[in-house]
């Protein structure tokens, strides 16, 4: 190609003349083909300069962007339409160009059949849905596309679903990452053999235009980018830039999309050196192109980097970016050159600057001289481009462009080359970004799909020495942040740390890098070589130990500490993830014997490290005081490799040890933390907040412990076994400071500790012994049994779900370790110890998971108390592992009393450790041992049980682990001065257990006791002579004992006498001397261990001589000393067990312990207790009585309020619920009596003084959810399924209400039907009454209290003072009588005539509102009240708002509603009688007292009153039927049960029964005529015309009023006299079914139409009257009813069918009033037949009402919501939500979706659910209930395979719907109790 072409276009001068831009369009695509065809040419010279200068115009003209972005110039470039309208001119070229000629969509088609489409690699941004199968990944990092996922088989795999956090790319087809089997459809072929070739025109123009478009876009990047002025480019700045590319790189994007062809395209323009050369070199008269590379050097240099041709002296000139002042001279040695690490003293000279100097580390030169850290050359587009998007900060197109190309293969190879080129120029931009955990993202989703292929790591990690750039580049970035070491000697340290309070380490801004480097170390070619070159491991320990020791804690002693640092997080996390994890890659590689020299490097490394530590720390023996770091990297590695050297590459232990003086340093800073981690539990560093605890905790914690206590642990195991056990073991105890405390005297002085802290810091050392001791982690278990015994320990603290057991087990942390979570190995370890307990659901609503709990045989055997004690991060944690273990053994009658921890048997050691077990075999213990047993049997103060429990499982251990039989049993008791210096003969603790030791010499305070008595040296002086020969033991010190030892080795390791040994460093810590004189007094003992332990067998068992020897009568018991009966129980066991072991390990114990127990025991001496001490004593027990008095008191306190909760949340049990208060009152009183369960007095109701129920009002649409369908409405999950609302009864309730309005008069319309269906108010109580004054008076106090309550007060929200129920008002109880016996319950013999008078009369009086008592302002708040409940458009359904009708509407269809819903409550039938729950904490009664009472003050017009029209014949007068604009309601389209609520309300209260007889018997005629006309317009015309004539015949019979068939045939005849039969279209026929009607089927027919109003009356009879309800069959649930009301007559015989007929009792003559009523319908179908025809049906029978079902599977319903747009607002919501009542899909708090500051789900809840909402959240699985202006969550629906949630999905397991868990939240919604069971509410302030 030309060189750039001669026009020179700058963006001043006009460029050719342009042609009119109409031209340019047409010519644009004429051009192209022009083009393409000269460029076919064989000679095609001519067309290549012509195409060059139509691109050097075309794309020039886009140069206003420049301007724009250069600001100052800005408006200049304001002219002509702006630089949008260039740029895009530009693209539009470029397309006709690249399709030459052609239609640009043709092209693209075209391009896309060559498309050899083996690879998926579709790029995913954050929070992308992807999945990943470790049953098909080769790769941990594997990830599909859903659909890839969807069209692979994955069926049984271990597989999840995942929100990408960094963002990904699909592997489905990369057999590099997954394996074959796993590939979709799509990618399984290898389709590239059958694609053709490309034909050589068709992508010839793009490679012409491509490389000249890439060139423009690195123009705009190198103009747009100015070099900030102090800190980074100001973020507006480069997003602008940005956002002006925007259209150009997603140009390029969609190229990349066009598949392979044209991919390769790209890949050759990106990677070719020669365009690049041509295009870019500033060189040429083109002044643009020159200015941009002036910018390109400018920006290179800014950056810290320098152009190799610039002839600069690297490295010197640093820049002043903020980069560090570290210039890492050299290069690592690639080859075998060991990089020399010189931190020898004259790089220190100047320490003296003080804390900020950086210990410089020089790399040796090798082969390269260039430093990686600051040179930079680029050689193609794609190196430039990188440079540009690292230094906008990877901006997420351009990465993605980038990574959309790596399917193409040379690509790939090119970028990860280009990539590791810029790693350290990366580092640097991330080290100074701002935003840098978004670019940490960015990073890493480039880097893991480069590093995760292991072809491609090796490639680079040979050709661009990627292992040497990745450490040097972490060393660096580490160095920038590294501050003086403080542990040891703080003046002359010369070890530098990484400050944990530095953003670096506290951002985790190291983790892209770190992440990189664990990433490429998984791949074994990549680790050998890491591990192979002794150069690089050199430098990775210098990197290790910046970390050794950070973060170091100092004890503070006097105040507590001002400011509690939270960096401590900081220091754990860069510890696991900069050290550890590489760790275990590393160690994951060394699995074989082959693999011993790896080993062995970094051992040797590591071991040098630590000496250069341990000399720059200034360590001689001794470690600083009140000082602690649980930092220990190298020593872990060093412990880690140990370990793995001889479990799997056989070798041999020693070798690889260092000296006897290394190994005692190595176990100093360990112990230190275990030492420091008993007194952080024993509060002995409270002063430093609680962050020190945190430490503690996460030290030990599940995803810690394997990096961090346990190597330590394993290392102070080795080193036990390699040392003196005398000297370790009292090393111990100085560094628990608790020397002073073993010591026989009953005083003795502490200087180092507290008297409190004493005995915590005695346990805390002897339960370290014991787990130094029994602990086998590293020490000889396979990896399934260490599985067992972490799993066992977890599952004995508590039940654990599948899933937090999983992240409870330590798991290997790198995450190529082999041992998958979920792994076959863990499953199958998980069913052997544990039993699965299905989910359970109490009835008070709280949602159990599914949970593993411990076999038994668990429990009796592997039960292990200090892998529980090791593994616990809370303390409470060991106690309820034993809690529970003492009610297995209750439980299984194993032992009944308190037990102590059982011993467990360990697995044998590996023999490179047998040295661990001399620690139990050397006297220093044994003397331990002894003291303690001697003086917790003489109650010296401070010892415990737990102390005592720990002294017997040492002994007990080291019988277990004795040497062989003593041969020499005999002769071990050799004379006297054998023992004269010492306590014990020998080391062996079988033999030692039965020496006696008779005197001892202690020192004591002179104020000891000791003192005072004669010394038995003072008597005579040749007495102590005998003394000295029968055995005194010497006055014993662990301290000089430890000195003598530690003497010795220094001695023996330095024979080459040119070291002087080192002087004692600990005197400047030895405590001031302010110790009381100190005297020596000798004790007269005279015991054994064995004699000890037989005493204290007695002391246990409180018991003179309980101990007997078991073996006199069984002698096979020591033959076999494994007893069932030993294995669990208390001390006593433990020291029988003991015993028992002792006398079958030697014959001579045995006969001893015989001795002893013949022998009769004296008893054990009283203390001898001072005055003072008595004094403490008696404060000790008075302190210990009030203490179980309290408990005492709070157990019964706690076993009240238990039996109180019982009793009174009778929506936990329904069972064993007491009646309501209101109903105990006796019969013979005629005033009910009430509680007030604030004063606690008791009286009736009165006027002035009321008493209310305590009661929730709340609106509920649930009644308007029934349907006539049995069919389940589902949630629909694909587009074709629809929820349409039309069956539901709320909607068929609106159509009738806005018929009847259309045609009628509106005052009568509303007294026709009844609303509330949706939106209607349920009144609930919890049965507690109060007096309304103490009421008030409460919810004052609940308004100055501050608390943050779950309810808001001032909406008149309170919780019920005794039982807690949520409630939210009061209603007033009437005074008067007691339901129960009701004077006006006594029937009279009226007949019906003059009842029914009554009745008319009683209506008539108006109802005068009482006069303003205190009782009438409550009934007409809380009648206000209960208005407010609702929103007012579900009050107002009147035409003329605000209408007096309206309350009377509203009024009495709050009665209906509240019935209804009870109906409801009782499964829509009362076949179940009075049992129901909801009747014993009705309210209703109540309730009817307020409605009646206001609805008494309007008084219906006696003309319009339908009772006159039910009970009175008027004058027919035809004439009179439509003067009126608008008649009334015809009778027969009232609805009866509106009827009779409006009738009861209209009478004063308390009703007379009779009067409520006589209506229900008036009503119930009306409805049987309204059943009748019903049927007659549902049949069809040839069965009206049969049953008009058959009843015809019957008409004369006597009981003619009875009988069906007559009335039915009348009603006929009426009825067809108007128009309603006419017009029988063929639809009408369609709409009934041809049933045969027979006799029975009419019965039903008619039964079925009665019941719903049967059950109202039935249940308001039962309220009003406190009638039983009783129960029944269902088939004969009709007749019961009829009786139970009265309404069929007493002597009614039973043997005939049931006829429901029988029941009617005409008021008058019924074809007369049948006649009237059905004349009134004629008149209307004379005009609207249609209509008329359609009110007579009444749909009766609702079913009852149901949520949506759900699918099975919830991977259905994510499928298909997650992704589906809103109908408002056509985005994807961010967090989808869909309502479980009707299926409408809405956005959770989203604000595109708000109205009028009502967010969407809020705003639906009041819609559809009246205030209450129940919603799914489609990205969560869990369900959120609104209720008004509160919410909370509810819970999921859907569980997974192990019966637990997955809240937000994040495990992503496959989740199935839980049917048991769905109908409790149905239930709860039906029965309206989600404010009482759900506790944790919260406003929503209407954002959701």
């Amino acid at each position: 190609m030309a060189a750039a072409a001669a026009a020179a276009v700058g963006g001043q001068q006009p460029s050719q003349p342009e042609l009119p831009a109409s031209g340019l369009a047409l010519d644009k695509a004429a051009t192209a083909a022009h083009l393409k065809a000269a460029l076919s040419r064989p000679d095609n010279r001519a067309g290549a300069e012509e195409l060059q200068a139509l691109l050097e115009r075309v794309l020039s003209a886009e140069r206003p962007l420049a301007a724009a972005a250069g600001g100052e110039d800005a408006a200049a470039a304001g002219g002509g339409g702006g630089p949008g309208a260039a740029e895009e001119e530009a693209l539009e070229w470029c397309k006709c160009l690249l399709a030459g000629g052609g239609g640009y969509d043709e092209f693209c088609a075209a391009v896309r059949a060559y498309d050899p489409a083996a690879l998926c690699g579709l790029v995913w941004t954050a929070n992308f849905v992807a999945y990943r199968c470790r049953t098909c990944g080769i790769s941990p990092c594997m990830s599909l596309c859903a659909e890839c996922f969807h069209q692979g088989d994955h069926t049984g795999h271990d597989f999840n679903m995942f929100r990408s956090q960094a963002g990904g790319a699909c592997d489905c087809g990369d057999s590099n990452v997954m394996r074959e089997s796993g590939f979709c459809k799509r990618h399984q072929i290898k389709s590239s053999s059958n694609i053709p070739c490309v034909p050589k025109d068709l992508l010839m123009m793009s490679e012409f235009v491509l490389p000249r478009f890439i060139f423009c876009l690195i123009q705009y990047l190198r103009e747009g980018y100015n070099e900030p002025a102090a800190d980074g480019p100001s973020e507006k700045d480069l997003n602008k830039v940005l956002q002006l590319l925007e259209p150009q790189i997603s140009f390029l994007e969609d190229l990349t999309k066009m598949g392979g062809a044209m991919r390769s395209v790209l890949t050759q323009v990106l990677t070719n050196q020669q365009n690049y050369k041509d295009l870019t070199s500033g060189l040429g008269e083109n002044a643009c192109v020159k200015k941009s590379h002036e910018k390109y050097l400018i920006a290179l240099k800014s950056s810290g980097l320098t152009y190799p041709e610039d002839k600069l002296v690297y490295g010197v000139q640093e820049p002043s970016a903020g980069t560090s002042s570290l210039a890492v001279q050299g290069f690592v040695g690639a080859t075998g050159t060991l990089g020399q690490v010189d931190s020898s003293d004259e790089d220190d000279q100047d320490g003296s600057q003080g804390l900020g100097k950086r210990k410089r580390v020089k790399l040796s030169s090798g082969t390269k001289d260039q430093s990686i850290m600051d040179v930079l050359k680029h050689k193609s587009f794609l190196e430039e481009l990188l440079f540009w998007t690292i230094k906008y900060e990877f901006p997420q197109k351009m990465v993605t462009f980038l990574l959309n190309m790596l399917p193409d293969q040379e690509y790939k190879v090119a970028f990860t080359k280009t990539f590791v080129q810029h790693y350290a120029f990366i580092m640097k931009t991330l080290k100074k970004s701002h935003e840098s955990d978004t670019m940490s993202n960015r990073i890493v989703h480039i880097s893991v799909q480069l590093f995760s292929n292991e072809e491609l790591a090796r490639q680079v990690t040979e050709e661009c020495q990627l292992l040497d750039i990745m450490v040097t580049v972490l060393l660096y970035m580490m160095e920038s942040c590294l501050i003086k070491s403080e542990l040891q000697d703080e003046e002359n340290s010369l070890h530098v740390v990484v400050n944990c309070g530095e953003a670096l380490l506290k951002n985790n801004t190291y983790w892209p890098l770190v992440s990189d480097f664990i990433n490429i170390l998984s791949h074994q070619s990549v680790a050998k070589r890491f591990l192979e070159d002794h150069g690089l491991l050199v430098t990775w320990m210098n990197f290790v130990s910046f970390f050794q020791g950070m973060n170091l804690n100092k004890r503070e002693l006097n105040e507590h500490v001002e400011f509690e640092s939270q960096t401590y997080y900081a220091a754990f996390a860069a510890e696991l993830e900069a050290c550890a994890q590489p760790m275990w890659g590393l160690l994951s590689h060394c699995k074989v014997r082959e693999t011993q020299e790896y080993t062995r490097n970094v051992v040797r490394y590591c071991l040098e490290a630590l000496q250069d530590w341990f000399d720059a720390i200034n360590f001689v023996d001794e470690p600083a005081p009140n000082q602690v770091t649980f930092h220990l990297p190298l020593h872990r590695y060093y412990a880690m490799f140990l370990s793995k050297a001889v479990k799997c590459q056989e070798l041999d232990l020693d070798s690889v040890l260092p000296d006897q003086e290394m190994l005692m340093k190595l176990m100093i800073h360990p112990l230190q933390i275990q030492a420091s981690l008993a007194e952080i539990h024993s509060n002995m560093w409270v002063r430093n907040g609680l962050q020190i605890k945190g430490q503690a905790m996460t030290y030990v914690q599940s995803h810690f412990c394997n990096s961090m206590i346990d190597p330590d642990i394993y290392l102070l195991q080795v080193c036990a076994s390699r040392l003196d056990p005398d000297y370790f073991i009292s090393s111990v105890f100085e560094r628990f400071k608790v020397v002073d405390l073993l010591t026989m005297a009953s005083q003795h002085q502490n200087t180092v500790l507290d008297a409190e802290h004493e005995r915590s810091m005695l346990e805390g050392a002897l339960t370290f012994l014991v787990i130094l001791l029994s602990l086998r982690l590293h020490l000889g278990m396979s990896d399934d049994e260490i599985l067992r015994a972490e799993m066992v320990a977890q599952l004995c603290m508590n039940d654990r779900t599948h899933s937090s057991l999983l992240d409870l087990i330590p798991e290997n942390p790198n995450p190529k370790s082999g041992i998958i979570p979920g792994s076959y190995s863990f499953e199958s370890v998980l069913s052997a110890v544990a039993d699965f307990k299905a989910p359970v659901f109490e009835p008070g609503g709280s949602m159990q998971q599914g949970m593993y709990t411990p076999k038994a045989e668990v429990w009796d055997q592997e039960f292990d108390p200090v892998m529980v004690i090791l593994r616990t991060v809370y303390r409470r944690d060991v106690q309820s592992a034993m809690d529970r273990y003492t009610a297995f053994l209750k439980q299984s009658g194993k032992f009944p009393g308190n037990p102590w921890p059982p011993y467990k048997k360990r697995t044998s050691l590996h023999p490179s450790y047998k040295g661990l077990m001399r620690l139990l075999h050397c006297k220093t213990l044994h003397i331990v041992l002894f003291t303690l047993l001697y003086k917790i049997l003489m109650d010296h103060q401070n010892l415990s049980e737990h102390v005592l429990c720990m002294v017997l499982y040492l002994i007990e251990l080291g019988l277990e682990n004795s040497a062989e039989e003593e041969s020499d049993e005999e002769a071990s008791v050799g004379g006297p001065e054998r023992c004269h210096d010492s306590w014990f003969p020998g080391s062996n603790l079988v033999s030692n257990m039965r020496h006696f030791i008779n005197y001892v010499r202690v020192r004591v305070p002179e104020t000891a006791p000791e003192v005072k008595r004669d010394s038995p040296a003072s008597t005579s002086s040749d007495n102590l002579g005998s003394f000295q020969n029968s055995g005194t033991a010497q006055v014993f010190s662990l301290v000089a004992e430890r000195r003598k030892k530690f003497q010795e080795i220094i001695n023996r390791s330095n024979s080459e006498a040119n070291q002087v040994v080192r002087p004692k460093t600990s005197s400047k810590w030895s405590a001031p001397g302010s110790a009381p004189q100190l005297t020596t007094a000798i004790l007269e003992i005279k015991e054994s261990i064995l004699s000890l332990l037989i005493k204290l067998h007695h002391k246990l068992s409180g018991k003179q001589n309980s101990y007997y020897p078991p073996w006199l009568d069984d002698i096979e018991i020591l033959i076999q000393p494994e007893i069932p009966k030993y294995s669990h129980g208390d001390g006593i066991t433990a020291v029988e067990r003991i015993l028992l072991k002792a006398a079958s390990q030697s014959r001579m114990n045995k006969r001893i312990i015989e001795e002893i127990c013949r022998k009769v025991t004296p008893p054990v001496p009283p203390k001898k207790v001072t005055a003072a001490e008595k004094k403490t004593l008696d404060k000790e027990e008075r302190r210990q009585k009030a203490r179980e008095r309290q408990q005492k008191l709070l157990a019964e306190f706690a076993s009240r309020q238990k039996s109180f909760m019982e009793t009174a949340m009778d929506v936990d049990s329904p069972e064993n619920d007491i009646p309501m208060e209101i109903t105990t009152a006796e019969p013979q009183v005629s005033e009910a009596v009430y509680d007030c369960v604030i004063c606690g007095q008791s009286g009736p109701s009165s006027e002035d003084r009321p008493t209310g129920l305590v009661v929730l009002l709340q609106a509920s649409s649930v009644l308007g959810q029934c349907r006539d369908n049995v069919e389940p409405k589902k949630l629909p999950v694909t587009e074709e399924e629809q929820i349409y609302p039309w069956d539901t009864c709320a909607a068929v309730h609106d159509v009738r209400l806005s018929l009847l309005q259309r045609y009628f008069k509106d005052s009568s319309c509303l007294l026709a039907v009844s609303i509330g269906w949706e939106g209607g108010v349920y009144v609930q109580t919890c049965g507690h009454t109060l007096h309304i004054d103490c009421h008030k008076s409460y919810m004052e106090s609940l308004r100055n209290d501050q608390v943050l309550q779950g309810f808001s007060v001032d909406k008149g929200e309170f919780t019920c003072p005794l039982c807690r129920q949520f409630a939210n008002s009061v209603l007033p109880c009437y005074p008067g009588s007691n339901v129960e016996n009701n004077p006006w319950q006594r029937p009279s013999n009226k007949s019906i005539r003059d009842l029914i008078k009554e009745v008319e009369e009683l209506q008539g009086r108006p109802g005068a509102f009482p006069s303003e008592t205190n009782l009438s302002k409550e009934m007409e708040s809380v009648m206000k009240d209960i208005k407010n409940t609702t929103q007012k458009k579900y009050r107002d359904y009147s035409k003329t708002p605000g209408s007096p009708d309206n309350d009377f509407l509203f009024m009495y269809s709050v009665a209906r509603t509240n019935l209804e819903l009870e109906l409801i409550h009782r499964g829509g039938n009362l076949c179940s009688g009075g049992a129901s729950t909801a009747g014993k904490r009705s309210c209703l009664n109540q309730l009817f007292h307020v409605l009646a009472l206001h609805m008494r003050l309007y008084s219906i017009d006696s003309e319009y009153n339908p009772w006159r029209k039910l009970t009175q014949l008027e004058e027919m007068n035809p004439q009179l039927g439509y003067e009126e604009q608008q008649p009334e309601v015809p009778i027969l389209y009232h609805d009866v049960t509106s009827l009779l609520l409006i009738q009861i309300l209209m009478m004063p209260q308390p009703l007379r029964k009779d009067h409520f007889t006589c209506i229900v018997k008036v009503l119930f005629t009306l409805l049987y005529t309204q059943a009748l006309a019903e049927l007659s317009v549902k049949c069809s015309e040839e069965d009206r015309s049969a049953w008009k004539h058959a009843g015809a015949l019957k008409k004369s019979t006597c009981d003619a009023e009875k009988s069906y068939e007559v009335l039915l045939s009348f009603v006929i005849t009426e009825l067809s006299k108007g128009k309603l039969y006419h017009e029988e279209g063929t639809q009408e026929c369609a709409m009934v079914n041809p049933i045969a009607w027979s006799p029975e089927s009419m019965e039903k027919y008619l039964q079925d139409f009665c019941l719903p109003f049967l059950r109202i009356t039935s249940l308001l009879q039962h309220h009003l009257f406190g009638e039983d309800l009783p129960s029944c069959q269902e088939e004969e649930e009709f007749s019961v009813l009829a009786s139970c009301l009265g309404l069929l007559p007493t002597f009614y015989q039973t043997e005939h069918p049931f006829i429901s007929a029988s029941c009617l009792d005409w008021p008058v003559p019924a074809f007369d009033i049948i006649t009237q009523w059905c004349f009134e319908i004629k008149s209307f179908t004379e005009r609207h037949a249609e209509q008329g025809k359609a009110l007579l049906i009444q749909e009766s029978k609702w079913k009852l009402p149901h949520l949506l079902q759900l699918p099975e599977n919830y991977n259905t319903i994510f499928q298909y919501y997650h992704r589906k747009t809103c109908s408002v607002c056509t985005k994807v919501p961010k967090d989808p939500a869909v309502c479980l009542v009707c299926g409408t899909f809405v956005c959770l708090k989203g604000l595109c979706c708000k109205q009028q500051s009502y967010c969407e789900c809020v705003l639906h809840s009041q819609n559809c659910g009246a205030g209450t909402g129940i919603f799914l959240l489609i990205n969560a699985s869990v369900i959120i209930i609104i209720r008004g202006h509160r919410f909370c969550l509810w819970g999921s629906v859907y569980l997974d395979a192990h019966g637990e949630e997955d809240r937000d999905l994040r495990r992503g397991k496959p989740l199935y719907i839980c049917k048991e868990r769905y109908k409790v939240l149905e239930q709860q919604w039906i029965s309206h109790t989600f404010d009482h069971i759900n506790k944790r509410w919260g406003p929503h302030y209407n954002g959701l």
